[in-house]
């Protein structure tokens, strides 16, 4: 059966932050109907509302499912971007965070989406990464047990936080190791033809 994997998408979510990890989760499904296995994968959008979302640089998505209509997930993914900030406040969905990854396997943030994870409850009390420019604010907040810097992405127990924009791919080709194991997740970064050295730092 394959695993339900749910990005959460509100207005202002960073656009990479989400469209990133699903670049790499869908792509899994691809390499593997080139090989003739079964697709491991269902990846769906959820948002509050059915209504299309207006992202941080101006992407209008439209979700697959809305918070209530969504039951269960094996993993769930929440990026960051300047909406994060207002999403802190909106208890409801705090609350369907907390509940949802109640029964998840995995539970993923990337960025500013690690906000809300310490605040809605399955980030509290652990270890955790954001964006560079959100680590002192974090910190401050005084719920996770310890805020890291200078990282890609951390794992704490089933709980992994990515570090900004782009390294929410890095995370995601983790993550697909860990659940297909490396050599899935090494055909799906070539076929991506993602190279994780930054291109200044490739030229040298």
């Amino acid at each position: 059966m394959p695993s339900t994997i749910g990005l959460l998408i509100f207005d202002d979510a960073e656009e990479l932050d989400f469209v990133g990890p699903w670049e790499v989760f869908t792509m899994v499904n691809q390499v593997c109907a080139r090989t003739g296995r079964e697709r491991p994968h269902d990846v769906m959008l959820i948002a509050e509302r059915g209504s299309p979302v207006r992202c941080a640089k101006g992407m209008r998505v439209l979700p697959d499912i809305t918070t209530a209509q969504c039951e269960r997930l094996d993993v769930l993914l929440i990026p960051g971007g300047q909406g994060t900030r207002r999403e802190v406040k909106n208890d409801a969905l705090l609350a369907w965070i907390r509940n949802i990854s109640g029964r998840c396997e995995w539970i993923t943030s990337v960025c500013t989406g690690s906000l809300l994870l310490t605040a809605a409850g399955p980030g509290k009390g652990r270890r955790v990464t954001t964006h560079w420019g959100f680590i002192e604010q974090l910190r401050a907040r005084g719920e996770a047990a310890e805020v890291l810097e200078r990282v890609r992405y951390v794992r704490d127990g089933n709980l992994v936080t990515a570090a900004g924009v782009s390294a929410g791919i890095d995370m995601a080709l983790w993550l697909v190791g860990q659940m297909h194991g490396p050599a899935l997740a090494r055909s799906v970064q070539r076929a991506m033809e993602y190279d994780p050295a930054p291109p200044y730092a490739a030229e040298v």
